[in-house]
């Protein structure tokens, strides 16, 4: 390493000797090397072995720091690298997490609701019909929904409705819903051209039908289905007055639990619900209870029946308020008679 000093030493000097002396004349190359060749060995001093030895120690000792330094560096360089790919796998985790949760969710919304529970008010009530099952979904979409508001109706001869009801066997349920009475077979009308049986009938509070926005304190309903399976439903609409001596025998075999049915080993005869005259309206429409089938045929009478006050008070204690709201009659076509 001194030698390499030295030389740069003499080079240093002779480059300013060279610069601040006036340019000699050439001189030949022998004379040169002559005298540059005795100054240099005499300015050049042997390094002691001790010194050389010091030099390389201090040159490892550089080396072994410098393979050190290299080598933190690289460790933190891949401790950073590893902590980048956790990281990026933390964040491809927590994305899959979410897109399955999300998949999750809008299988959730888009699949088929199945509910059967419903009723007449709050979260279940009528408004909320079409939430509840899938195949309840006309009760909010469909455009000829019951009950509606008879009012406007265009008054023509319509046909008498032929009724051909006898004293028949019978039983009843409190369904949760309403007290229904199903009737055995033989009971029917016609009208149309086309005849149904009747399949049941069952009693709501308020009545559900107004006619020129006006309502009776209830209503029975009288389900019939032809052969072919269409719908009609007769309504017979009730105001205080007299007994009536079928609601009475309805009344008189009510179940004591709901959901239990009684068969009494008596004949209930339908002809007593319906009124002396037979005057109607007709128009098409649905069931008022999920699912809210449509092509339903309604035939409203005009004539209502009485019930008597106790009669009207017993099945208020049970259904207070089962009705489903007016729906809109969309330019329906109704019908009344003359």
């Amino acid at each position: 390493m001194r030698h390499l000093i030295a030389l740069f030493a003499l080079s240093l000097v002779t480059a300013t000797a060279s610069a601040n002396d006036p340019a000699p004349k050439a001189a030949k190359p022998e004379l040169v090397k002559a005298s540059i060749k005795p100054d240099l060995k005499a300015s050049v001093t042997p390094v002691p072995a001790a010194a050389s030895k010091s030099e390389e120690e201090a040159e490892v000792d550089l080396s072994v720091r410098i393979a050190e330094k290299l080598a933190e560096l690289r460790a933190k360089q891949e401790a950073r690298a590893q902590a980048a790919a956790r990281a990026r796998k933390a964040a491809d985790a927590k994305r899959k997490q979410e897109a399955l949760a999300a998949a999750a969710a809008a299988a959730k919304e888009h699949a088929p609701k199945n509910g059967t529970h419903w009723s007449y008010d709050g979260e279940f009530g009528p408004a909320n019909w079409a939430n509840i099952n899938s195949a309840w979904a006309k009760c909010s979409t469909g455009n000829r929904q019951s009950p509606i508001d008879l009012r406007d109706g265009m008054k023509v001869d319509l046909e008498h409705i032929a009724f051909d009801y006898h004293p028949s066997s019978f039983n009843e349920i409190d369904n949760g819903h309403t007290i229904q009475v199903n009737v055995g077979g033989g009971n029917f009308l016609t009208v149309g051209n086309t005849t149904y049986e009747l399949q049941q009938f069952h009693f709501h509070r308020p009545s559900e039908e107004r006619i020129n926005g006006k309502g009776t304190e209830m209503v029975v309903h009288l389900v019939h289905k032809s052969y072919d399976g269409k719908l009609a439903v007769l309504a017979v609409l009730l105001e205080r007055g007299k007994a009536n001596p079928m609601i009475q025998t309805v009344w008189n075999n009510l179940p004591l639990e709901k959901q239990t049915t009684v068969a009494p080993s008596i004949v209930l005869d339908v002809n007593e619900i319906l009124p002396e005259k037979r005057e109607y309206f007709t128009y098409m429409g649905s069931l008022t209870t999920p699912p809210c089938t449509e092509d339903v045929l309604w035939l409203v009478m005009k004539q209502p029946m009485t019930a008597s006050p106790q009669q009207m008070a017993l099945f208020s204690r049970l259904y207070p308020l089962n009705s489903r709201p007016v729906q809109a009659s969309n330019g329906r076509m109704i019908k009344e008679s003359m």
